[in-house]
């Protein structure tokens, strides 16, 4: 079962792939960009659209950062917690069963 579910992965992702490949070469046309003061970027529609993607990526992740570091502060603030607390627990002696 666990090979047949890879195979199937590694279908899904060449069909992706090739649908991002024939997506890439329908869409090669030079655009242009115009910035403020007259400025302007051309290039193909495509690298436009993956510059983007990835600014956009890049946006969300730096937007996830500040919990992810605030989770960690509190996963190692507890585990210190805890720690602390383990070692002022008093051990205690087995009862004699005789």
């Amino acid at each position: 079962m666990n090979k047949l579910l890879t195979i199937f992965a590694w279908i899904l992702r060449v069909m992706l792939f090739l649908a991002l490949f024939l997506f890439a070469i329908k869409n090669t046309e030079t655009v242009t960009l115009r910035f403020w003061f007259e400025q302007t970027w051309q290039a193909p529609l495509v690298l436009l659209l993956l510059a983007f993607l990835a600014g956009g990526a890049l946006l969300g992740v730096l937007a996830c950062l500040a919990r992810l570091f605030r989770q960690r502060r509190e996963i190692a603030r507890l585990k210190r917690e805890l720690r602390l607390r383990t070692h002022e627990r008093p051990v205690i002696p087995p009862v004699d069963a005789s």
